[in-house]
């Protein structure tokens, strides 16, 4: 048995040393990537205001523009009035007038179209970043769990009780890098959104020009993109951690969850409940909607279904949920050789985390006739010190 630990030992510091390697690269790319955003949002900056700029000269050569041609017009009718010399000056102020607009309105259109693809750029590399930083923190916890005693872990491993309660760990402190996440998108916008702050300038000065049509035209836009925002970071809010899962529970949150699946997606969503409604662990609550989460999705994006039932039966000490659609169905026998080609991973996911919690699972689908996954998770009625220290 020594041996053999032994063996996996060296196997786990291999791991460890590659890991800690790879963690060091993670972070220089991420370090990379910041800078490149300073570098991209001081550009952005100073393209926003040379666009504010040109746009406002623009419009007063426009207004100057349409007066020259006025004059020139005058001129040129009243042969008594002006001289040969006053046409000429009118004309060739009228000229100049002309080329100067035609210049600058080349520069807005590059000025804009430089803008867009720097605010493109800019929210891709904040992308980048943000998963580099969840790489860098998932890299983090694996390697706190490497680095451990092996034989300690071994031990650990053969208490079945124990085993949920690191399975319990891990799922806490995923939900507290998902809360500390959400937390900070939710503080945070106020810097991304700085450029439409900029863009309600322009539509304000668009307003001297008197062109209605044009800042009708601005205030769509900027209309709607400020929605498309809002909702992009809701949905990411409520992915991440939804907070009337800590504040409402379990019930109330599956039950807005089936409501807004419903109204997104148009397809047939039930919820329904069985037993006397109660709060469970914390840990256990965030396990079961990220079950429903996924179990949703895969009826979403694989079922092709029209209908999708929700059905959740307290027990005295346990919690049964039905997931079930009326879509194309599978063979669930080819469950395990598809997630080998990453076909169903999410199947795959919900049951280990199923079996995290130690619960039962099971599949009932064929093809043509929908899919309904059966899971009982079993409630503990004394949690250990450190369950209830990071749960409820």
């Amino acid at each position: 048995m020594d041996y053999h630990v032994d063996q996996v030992d060296r196997v786990i510091q291999n791991a460890i040393s590659v890991m800690e390697d790879s963690k060091v690269q993670v972070f220089e790319i991420c370090e990379a990537a910041r800078r490149e955003l300073h570098s991209l949002t001081v550009e952005l900056e100073t393209v926003l205001r040379e666009t504010s700029e040109t746009i406002t000269k623009v419009d007063g050569l426009e207004r100057d523009y349409r007066l020259a041609r006025i004059r020139l017009t005058e001129v040129s009718r009243d042969f008594v009035r002006y001289s040969e010399k006053d046409i000429k000056s009118a004309y060739e102020k009228a000229t100049q007038l002309q080329l100067d607009l035609m210049v600058y309105r080349e520069k807005e259109g590059y000025l804009k179209t430089r803008r867009d693809d720097l605010q493109k750029r800019v929210k891709s590399v904040e992308t980048s970043i943000e998963r580099a930083d969840t790489i860098n923190l998932q890299m983090s916890v694996v390697l706190d769990y490497l680095s451990g005693d092996l034989t300690q872990v071994t031990r650990i491993l053969e208490s079945a009780k124990n085993r949920q309660i690191i399975g319990l760990k891990i799922i806490l402190a995923q939900e507290d890098e998902r809360k500390r996440i959400a937390r900070e998108i939710h503080d945070g916008p106020a810097q991304s959104l700085a450029n439409l702050v900029l863009r309600t300038e322009i539509a304000e000065r668009l307003l001297d020009t008197k062109d209605l049509e044009v800042v009708r035209s601005e205030l769509v836009d900027l209309k709607s993109q400020i929605r498309i925002g809002l909702e992009e970071i809701r949905k990411i809010i409520f992915n991440l951690r939804p907070m009337a899962l800590d504040d409402l529970g379990l019930v109330p949150t599956l039950r807005k969850f089936a409501q807004d699946f419903e109204e997104k997606t148009r397809i047939r969503t039930v919820f329904e409940t069985a037993g006397k409604d109660r709060r469970l662990p914390s840990a256990m609550e965030a396990a079961m909607f990220r079950l429903v989460q996924e179990g949703f999705n895969n009826a979403l994006k694989h079922a092709q279904s029209t209908y999708v039932s929700l059905e959740l039966f307290f027990k005295e000490t346990t919690v049964e949920m039905h997931i079930e659609d009326n879509g194309v169905g599978f063979i669930v026998d080819a469950i395990e050789s598809r997630a080998k080609s990453h076909s169903h991973f999410g199947l795959i996911g919900m049951k280990e985390r199923v079996e995290l919690l130690q619960g039962k699972w099971e599949i009932q689908s064929k093809p043509g006739h929908g899919t309904k996954i059966i899971i009982d998770i079993p409630i503990k009625g004394e949690p250990g010190k450190e369950f209830l220290a990071h749960g409820e």
